[in-house]
């Protein structure tokens, strides 16, 4: 088992057919213990439940840096150690130029790229003495500058996690701890369930080199590679993870 008596955090993990929740049960299926963050609890405890149950549940506003160092000692409380941090908490949102209010500028930044910072802050003090591995999301957004994709204040936020993940691993990686960073493509989740017709999706896909929208579970597989010791040797990457849909 690639994780074996590993235990690994994941942000944004709630949602039923969401990334998070996907590497959530791939960590699981390869002997990881998970904690599942999300904002809401009776949602996160539900969500490791149905994962089985060496796995816990946590709410946290990945926001908030109090949330995020509290979270941290209950999680070292119940297992006393971390090995993986997954920053998949995000927020979406497609507004044009003159629709992006100061909130929905500061609620995107503050989730997708702030809350990518406190959650490493608040764990890679208590990684550094076994090393580890940290895996951000990113997104095509930051790379084809937003459209389909999500606003600028989305692309922005993303364009910062993809520099962020760089940073952090010219920091780390004396401590042994990688951060590499996911680029997810078009994903058939529950973020496209109602916004979007199957026609249009049919087109989108059309235009992808692989001929469909990617998974959930295709985004994880990339997640489960980064955070095993197959990666051993890979730190700083964004791996694309778009069927060929931005290739550069």
């Amino acid at each position: 088992m690639l994780l074996e008596g590993k235990i690994a955090i994941i942000t944004g993990a709630a949602s039923e057919r969401g990334i998070g929740r996907a590497t959530a049960k791939r960590f699981a299926d390869e002997g990881a213990k998970v904690v599942i963050v999300d904002l809401d609890a009776i949602a996160t405890e539900a969500a490791a439940a149905g994962i089985g149950p060496a796995h816990r549940g946590f709410a946290c506003d990945v926001a908030d840096p109090d949330q995020c160092h509290a979270l941290i000692a209950a999680v070292l409380a119940e297992y006393g150690r971390i090995d993986v941090v997954v920053n998949a908490a995000g927020v979406s949102q497609s507004d044009r130029l003159m629709e992006i209010t100061q909130a929905k500028f500061d609620l995107v930044i503050d989730v997708s790229l702030r809350g990518t910072l406190n959650m490493s802050q608040a764990a890679v003090p208590h990684m550094r003495e076994r090393g580890g591995s940290i895996v951000c999301f990113g997104s095509i957004a930051a790379q084809r500058g937003g459209g389909l994709f999500g606003g600028p204040h989305y692309a922005a936020a993303k364009g910062g996690v993809h520099s962020l993940t760089k940073s952090l691993a010219r920091e780390l990686g004396g401590d042994r701890i990688r951060v590499n960073a996911v680029s997810p493509g078009t994903i058939d989740t529950d973020i496209f369930q109602g916004k979007m017709s199957a026609e249009r999706k049919a087109q989108i896909a059309a235009d992808i080199p692989l001929g469909r929208l990617g998974t959930a579970d295709d985004v994880a597989c990339v997640c489960l590679f980064l955070a095993s010791d197959l990666a051993r040797f890979v730190t700083g990457s964004i791996l694309d993870v778009n069927g060929g849909q931005f290739i550069h």
